[in-house]
C-alpha cells in the first residue's frame, strides 16, 4: 500500500516506477496463453508423453487432477466430465510446475472423464483422454509407490525399498527431489541412501500417460538431539543487549546512533542493515526511535518486567515522507511495558508488529502530522488508555484490552479485544468479532532468574479474548538456548540443514542470508525464532524454506527476498497432499514477510503454499515490491504469478497482507478454511488488459479467489484497492471470487479505487457496485 485518500483527498503514491518495455515476441505467447484455449494454428498431439498425469482423492466428494508437464508450460487447461455429462473446461493452477484442478460434488463411484490441453514451446497439444474412478484409490489403475522406511531421521545408512502393488507397471526414481521420468534410473533392487536426500518414485504404464509419484525425505547422521549450545550464547554484532545498569546516557547515544543508520526512507529502506535492540529486565529512561530492519524487545518473561519511561516510537521521520507513514515497513516492538507522555505514536505501515505491549497511557497509530498511513497489526497487547488510528486507512487488533479506540477509514479489524468498538461496519468500518477462533502467540527469547537465555512457547488458545498475559503469566513452555542453533554471519544453508537436521532449533540473528539449498524442517515443534529482520535469499532458483507435514514447527519474525533466478514457492508448509490433522499443535506462520524485487530484481512463481491441515497464518505481509532500487521492479522484471495459495483444511489466517501480484494474489483451496483481515492492492504495473486477463472474457484476476470445488470457507474484513498508474484503462471485473453456496460467507468487503485510477467492476463475484473516481469505497456487508 503506497497509496493514500480520506475525505476525497488523494496523495499520489511516491516512487512509482514505469515497467519494462515487454519484446513483442514474448508477449505474443503471453497474450495466446491468457486469452484462449488454443492457438492460432490449433492444437496437435504430442508424439510420446511429455507429463505425468494424476488424480487424487481428497474426500468422499472431492478429487484433485494434477498435471506435470517434463518441460514448463505457459498454461495447462482441463476439460472433464462427469459420469459422461456436463463438460467442464478450467485454466489449471500452477505450483511448483505441477498444474491443479480441484473437482466437487463427486459420490463414491462416480466417473471422471478428463484430458488436457497445453503449451510447450509455443505450440499447443492435446492428450488422450483419461479415465478415474471416485473411491477406486487413484488414475486408472496405477497405485502410488510406498517406500519401507517411509522416511525420517536416521544414524546410518538406510536401505530403502520402493513398492508397487499395480501389475505391469515398472517404478522409476530419483534421489535429488526431482521429479521422475521414464528415463529417470529404473529401480529393482533396494537402494542405500548415505546422505540428506529426498527420493522420489514413479510408477508407470503405458509410458506416462496412466502414473502415480510418491516422496521420501531421508536426513541421515543426526544425531539423537540437538548436540549442546551455549545458555549464554553470542548473539553476534548486530544484536544490542542493554541492561538497567547502564546509564540512560549511553543507552540514549546507542540508540540514536542506530537509528541515525536506520532512518531514511530513501537510503535505509532496502539496505542490507538489521538490527536488534534487547532490554534485560529492569527500568529505562530513553526514547527509542524505530527505523527500518528494526526489532525492539524486552527480556522478561512477561511484558512489564522491562519498562520503557519514555518512547518507542515510529513516525514519518523524514522530509521525503512529507509528512506520510506509508512506507514505514520492517519494524517492530515487543514484550515490554511503556510509560509515554502524551501517548506512545507507532505510525507504521506493513510488517510492523506490535506484539505484548504494555502501554501505559494512550497509543497513536497516525503519524503526528496527521498524514496518512497504511497498516498495521497489534496482538497481544494492552492499552490503558485509548488507541486511536486515526488517518489509517486499515488496521487488525487481535487478542488484546484496549480502554477505547477511535478512528476508522476504511477496514478496521478487531478479534477477541476488549474495548474495541461495536461492529457497524460499513459506518464506521469496524468489524468486530467477540474472540478469535484459534490462536498462540509468539515464541519469544528472555532471561531467567539465573541470567540463561531461553524461549518460551505459548499455549494454542480457543476462542480467545484479551491478552495472554492479562491475567498472570502467558501460558506455555520454553525451552533452553541449549537446544537453539544462533544462525549469524557466516553460517550457510549447509550448516543450517546440519543442525536442523541434528535436532537443532533455530535462533536466526540480524543479517542477509543467501541460501544455496533449501532448508528443509522435517522436525515436529522445531522453532524458528527471528530477530532484527533476517532475511534469507534463494540463490539459483532453490526455494527458501519446506516444512514437513508434522505437528507444532514455528516459524517466526524472517523475511524472506526472492533472488534474481525464479523460485518456484520461498516458503511451503507440508508436501502436496498432506492429510494429518495437526488441530491439537498446528504449525505457526508469525510476522513471516516475503518481498519480490524491490531489494533486488527477484522473482517467485508463488511465496506462500500452505498444504498442512490446521495451520494458523498470523500476520504476513507478501509482496510483490511496487518501488524499490533501480533496475528491480517491472512488469517483466520482478515476476510472481501468486502471494499465497492454501490447500489444506481448517487453515486460519489471522492477518493477512498480500499485495501486487500478477495474477491471483491469494489462492484458497482447503475446506474450512477462515480470515480475518484481509488488505490488498492489485499490482500497479498492468500495462494492459489483454497481458492482466483470468479467464476469457474475464477482466483482471481476483485478489482473493475461493476454489470452485470449496463448500466451506468464511471471511471478515477484507479490502482490496486498485491504483492502475501504468495503464488507468485497465479494469478487474471482481476483487473476490467465491464458489456460490451457503457454506462459503464474507463479511465485510470492499473496493476502492485510489484517485479513480482504474476499476473494479463488482466487489464480489457479480455483487457490489463499480468503485467509485473519489477514492470512496463499495462495500458489501454479508455475502451471500
Amino acid at each position: 500500500m503506497r497509496s493514500t485518500a480520506l475525505s476525497g483527498r488523494m496523495r499520489p503514491p511516491p516512487r512509482l516506477h514505469q515497467r519494462s518495455v515487454a519484446f513483442l515476441s514474448s508477449l505474443v505467447l503471453v497474450l495466446t496463453g491468457l486469452l484462449g484455449l488454443s492457438q492460432l494454428a490449433g492444437p496437435a498431439s504430442a508424439a510420446a508423453p511429455d507429463y505425468t498425469q494424476s488424480v487424487t482423492q481428497l474426500s468422499t466428494t472431492q478429487a484433485q487432477i494434477s498435471f506435470t508437464p517434463t518441460t514448463a508450460a505457459l498454461y495447462v487447461d482441463v476439460h472433464y466430465l462427469v459420469n459422461s455429462a456436463d463438460q467442464q473446461n478450467f485454466r489449471m493452477t500452477n505450483s511448483a510446475g505441477t498444474w491443479t484442478q480441484t473437482v466437487g460434488s463427486l459420490t463414491n463411484g462416480s466417473v471422471l472423464e478428463y484430458w488436457f490441453t497445453y503449451e510447450k514451446g509455443g505450440p499447443q497439444y492435446d492428450t488422450p483422454h483419461f479415465t478415474y474412478t471416485q473411491g477406486g484409490g487413484g488414475t486408472g489403475s496405477v497405485a502410488t509407490p510406498t517406500f519401507n522406511p517411509a522416511g525420517g531421521t536416521y544414524t546410518s545408512a538406510q536401505s530403502v525399498t520402493i513398492a508397487d502393488a499395480t501389475a505391469g507397471a515398472s517404478i522409476h526414481y530419483t534421489r535429488d527431489g526431482s521429479t521422475p521420468t521414464a528415463a529417470s534410473a529404473l529401480y529393482s533392487t533396494p537402494i542405500s541412501v548415505t546422505a540428506t536426500t529426498t527420493v522420489k518414485a514413479i510408477a508407470v504404464k503405458s509410458g506416462l500417460t496412466d502414473s502415480a509419484v510418491a516422496s521420501a525425505t531421508y536426513t541421515i547422521g543426526a544425531s539423537a538431539g540437538c548436540p549442546t549450545q551455549s545458555d549464554t550464547p553470542n548473539f553476534g554484532p548486530n544484536v544490542h543487549i542493554y541492561d538497567p545498569s547502564m546509564s540512560s546516557a549511553t543507552i540514549q547515544a546507542q540508540l540514536d546512533a542506530q537509528f541515525a543508520q536506520m532512518k531514511d526512507t530513501n537510503t535505509a529502506q532496502f539496505s542490507s542493515n538489521r538490527v536488534a535492540q534487547l532490554f534485560k529486565p529492569g527500568t529505562y529512561a530513553v526514547n527509542d526511535n524505530v527505523g527500518f530492519y528494526t526489532s525492539v524487545a524486552g527480556l522478561g518473561q512477561n511484558p512489564d518486567d522491562v519498562t520503557i519511561n519514555g518512547h518507542v516510537t515510529v513516525d514519518a521521520f523524514n522530509a521525503s515522507d512529507a509528512g506520510n507513514a506509508t512506507q514505514n515497513f520492517w519494524r517492530s516492538a515487543e514484550n515490554l511495558a511503556i510509560n509515554p507522555v502524551g501517548g506512545n505514536r507507532w505510525a507504521v505501515a506493513q510488517a510492523a508488529p506490535f506484539r505484548r505491549i504494555d502501554v501505559h497511557g494512550d497509543l497513536q497509530l497516525y503519524p503526528a502530522s496527521y498524514g496518512w498511513a497504511s497498516g498495521g497489526y497489534v496482538a497481544d497487547t494492552k492499552v490503558s488508555g485509548q488507541a486511536a488510528s486515526i488517518s489509517q486507512q486499515q488496521w487488525y487488533t487481535r487478542d488484546s484490552n484496549l480502554g477505547s479506540w477511535a478512528g476508522g477509514v476504511w477496514n478496521m479489524v478487531f478479534s477477541g479485544t476488549t474495548g474495541a468498538p461495536a461492529n457497524t461496519f460499513p459506518n464506521p468500518p469496524e468489524t468486530t468479532l467477540a474472540t478469535t477462533p484459534v490462536s498462540r502467540d509468539v515464541p519469544y527469547l528472555y532471561v531467567d532468574g539465573t541470567g540463561k537465555y531461553r524461549v518460551f512457547l505459548p499455549s494454542l488458545r480457543a476462542n480467545a479474548s484479551g491478552a495472554s498475559w492479562a491475567n498472570g503469566s502467558t501460558p506455555g513452555t520454553s525451552q533452553p538456548m541449549s537446544q537453539f542453533y544462533v544462525v549469524k554471519a557466516g553460517d550457510t544453508a549447509a550448516t543450517i540443514n546440519n543442525a536442523l537436521s541434528q535436532g537443532c532449533n533455530l535462533f536466526v540473528t540480524p543479517g542477509v542470508y543467501h541460501l544455496n539449498q533449501t532448508l528443509n524442517i522435517n522436525r515436529a515443534n522445531t522453532v524458528v525464532l527471528g530477530i532484527g529482520y533476517p532475511t534469507f535469499v534463494p540463490d539459483n532458483g532453490v526455494n527458501a524454506i519446506q516444512v514437513a507435514d508434522v505437528d507444532g514447527v514455528r516459524l517466526k519474525g524472517l523475511l524472506i527476498d526472492a533472488g534474481t533466478t525464479n523460485s518456484a514457492a520461498l516458503l511451503t508448509v507440508g508436501p502436496a497432499g498432506s492429510s494429518a490433522n495437526h488441530a491439537g499443535n498446528p504449525t505457526t506462520i508469525q510476522d513471516v514477510f516475503f518481498r519480490i524485487g524491490g531489494q533486488i530484481a527477484g522473482k517467485a512463481t508463488t511465496s506462500l503454499i500452505v498444504n498442512s491441515n490446521n495451520t494458523i497464518i498470523d500476520h504476513i505481509w507478501a509482496w510483490r515490491a511496487d518501488h524499490g532500487n533501480a533496475g528491480t521492479i517491472g512488469w517483466t522484471t520482478n515476476t510472481a504469478d501468486t502471494g499465497v495459495i492454501v490447500n489444506g483444511g481448517s487453515v486460519l489466517a489471522t492477518g493477512l497482507f498480500v499485495e501486487h501480484y500478477q495474477k491471483h494474489e491469494v489462492i484458497w483451496n482447503g475446506q474450512n478454511g477462515k480470515t480475518i483481515f484481509f488488505q490488498n492492492e492489485m499490482p500497479y504495473d498492468v500495462p494492459n488488459q489483454g497481458a492482466w486477463m483470468s479467464a476469457a472474457g474475464v477482466n483482471g484476476y481476483a485478489a482473493y479467489k475461493v476454489g470452485a470445488g470449496v463448500t466451506t470457507h468464511e471471511a471478515w474484513g477484507l479490502g482490496s484497492y486498485c491504483y492502475f498508474n501504468v495503464n488507468p484503462a485497465v479494469n478487474s471485473y471482481h476483487a473476490f471470487e467465491v464458489p456460490n453456496t451457503p457454506g462459503v460467507r464474507f463479511h465485510d468487503a470492499l473496493t476502492v479505487s485510489l484517485g479513480g485510477v482504474g476499476t473494479i467492476t463488482h466487489v464480489i463475484n457479480d455483487t457490489g457496485a463499480l468503485t467509485a473516481s473519489n477514492t470512496t469505497p463499495s462495500n458489501v456487508v454479508a455475502y451471500p
